[in-house]
């Protein structure tokens, strides 16, 4: 029998375990530059980040999961035999249509067909409006979701931008408040639900992590002819000058705001801004605009 139920902080180590499971080889760099295979234990912190976020150790497990317990999202976890087999994630969202009010379906780990079913069956239950995105050349999740009525709602795609200096009159100020915008658009950045990359990217839960926060992160409201916008800009690990971009607007992207986006990061000495997007965006960002092989698609069952 598998029972489902909401993850308690004694979970930590146990939904840890079932992420850790699916590294095949744990690698870093030496100090000549060299790629090595050190056993896990030997790893730093950061070290087995870089495999894959919060959950590759205990202490930023704990963290993370207390995060979400206290609201960040909704912890779900499937118990056999007393075991944890599997994990699911879900995001609680209200945005402007299509979206409406949702639940978005986050991280989701099960290696059996029963767990899967019995997770999705709990989440189901939770909301009337339930989206999950992945990457839009695995038709395998494509198949398996369309078993459990979802369907095809948008197409994101992701570009490159030139960082340019414009002729706009705009204020940039640090934002503090992460409160979430209930019913904004996100505009720009969207590669899962807005109420995810929100959560994963406004509160400061790694800045005990110096190698996280030497990646710089700027967290500001900009104010652009008449229209006010959240925007996260967050710097690349490999490319200093290359930064991705996350927006939250009241009303949807101007031409205006997008200039402004633009000039903050040039005035910031980046040269690159990478935005995933939908359709109805694309024709915003100009013809310096290239397209990079990423697609994510995202799924809606109502």
């Amino acid at each position: 029998m598998i029972e489902v139920r909401q993850a308690k902080l004694d979970d930590a180590k146990y939904i840890s375990q079932l992420f850790r499971d699916r590294v095949e080889i744990w690698q870093r760099f030496n100090a000549e530059g060299q790629v090595e295979s050190p056993p896990y234990e030997e790893l730093t912190i950061y070290e087995r980040w870089l495999h894959g976020g919060a959950w590759m150790s205990l202490e930023t497990s704990a963290i993370f999961l207390s995060h979400l317990l206290r609201g960040g999202g909704i912890p779900i976890v499937a118990v056999q035999n007393r075991q944890i087999v599997g994990y699911l994630e879900g995001y609680i969202g209200i945005e402007p249509e299509p979206y409406g009010d949702y639940l978005h379906i986050g991280q989701f780990i099960a290696n059996q067909k029963g767990v899967q079913e019995a997770l999705l069956s709990y989440i189901t239950q939770q909301a009337k409006r339930i989206t999950v995105a992945f990457s839009s050349y695995d038709q395998d999740s494509a198949a398996f979701y369309s078993q459990y009525g979802f369907r095809e709602l948008k197409q994101i795609r992701q570009y490159a931008l030139p960082a340019q200096s414009g002729q706009s009159f705009y204020q940039a100020i640090e934002y503090k408040d992460t409160t979430y915008p209930k019913g904004w658009y996100m505009s720009i950045g969207r590669e899962q639900s807005g109420r995810q990359h929100w959560e994963m990217l406004w509160y400061r839960l790694w800045d005990a992590i110096p190698e996280i926060t030497a990646q710089r992160t700027d967290r500001l409201k900009i104010s652009a002819a008449g229209q006010e916008a959240l925007v996260c800009y967050q710097q690349q690990l490999y490319s200093p000058r290359t930064a991705n971009v996350y927006c939250w607007s009241p009303k949807p992207l101007t031409t205006q705001l997008l200039v402004a986006i633009k000039d903050w990061a040039y005035r910031q000495n980046y040269r690159t801004l990478i935005l995933p997007v939908a359709a109805e965006v694309v024709k915003l960002l100009g013809a310096d605009a290239e397209a990079t092989p990423y697609q994510n698609t995202i799924y809606i069952r109502t």
